[in-house]
């Protein structure tokens, strides 16, 4: 929409074929922004819930057509280098500028620790932690030659602190996440790049329907709000919403490990 608080901006959010990263793409949308939508990665074996499809993927251009915004949709593989970089240009042909990387796309294995494979171990981590990594240097790479930029890196509440029962390697990769985030805020404390890391609480997704327990599940509607008005005051890091995640994660750190079953 015009007039909106990012008019003038131009965002590219990765796992955007459904989920939380479709409603950010809407959301940051309808704060003005030009948005490039990507998803569908290559085959995640060990992920239990169906990913994204190449129909997902056009859906969402379909709503951001609907709702009038300037976008465009780009199917690929975040785990790939090349195919990143591919994006980023063609973010930059179609608009003129890239100012905003949001990088979103997850996958969550649920397994109870015996059961998990080395391939579950391995994919999870390839998907959330080293894909993120291959983000973080397109961005970097893009920002130090256009001289500003914003990276939004989607960690979790359960980055904060290991969980027991099926979430294991999630709150690992998570966990790597926030460090890395935390890692570049003190590399770029005096600019030019902003980072910021958002710490989601449980919010709707084709992810969470999967979890058995959605204790304190917040609708989707109310986190995708609470996620883009934290990446529009971009804040070095934030847990989404505030309320009631921000003191149930300070809980979280000072539980004894027995007592956290609550959060798996």
């Amino acid at each position: 929409g015009s007039g909106g608080r990012l008019e003038g901006k131009v965002a590219l959010v990765t796992g955007a074929g459904r989920g939380q990263g479709r409603a950010h793409a809407l959301a940051l949308a309808a704060e003005g922004a030009a948005v490039m939508v990507t998803d569908v990665p290559g085959p995640v074996p060990s992920c239990p819930y169906p990913l994204a499809t190449e129909e997902d993927l056009a859906e969402t251009g379909r709503l951001l057509d609907k709702a009038g915004a300037r976008y465009r949709t780009a199917a690929a593989d975040i785990r790939d280098r090349a195919a990143v970089d591919r994006v980023v240009a063609g973010t930059i042909e179609a608009f003129g500028q890239l100012d905003v990387l949001v990088a979103n796309a997850a996958v969550c294995s649920f397994s109870p620790f015996e059961d998990m494979s080395a391939q579950m171990w391995g994919e999870t981590i390839e998907t959330n932690l080293i894909a993120a990594l291959v983000q973080i240097e397109t961005a970097l790479e893009m920002f130090h030659k256009s001289g500003s930029g914003h990276l939004v890196l989607i960690s979790s509440v359960l980055g904060n602190k290991g969980v027991p029962g099926i979430k294991a390697a999630y709150c690992a990769s998570k966990a790597g996440v926030t460090s890395l985030g935390e890692s570049l805020r003190a590399e770029y404390a005096k600019g030019p790049i902003k980072v910021s890391v958002m710490e989601p609480g449980y919010i709707e997704s084709e992810m969470t329907a999967k979890a058995a327990s959605t204790m304190l599940l917040v609708d989707n509607e109310t986190g995708v709000k609470a996620l883009v008005g934290a990446i529009e005051r971009e804040p070095g890091r934030a847990v989404v919403p505030r309320w009631p995640w921000a003191p149930l994660v300070q809980l979280m750190r000072v539980l004894p490990p027995p007592l956290t079953k609550r959060f798996a």
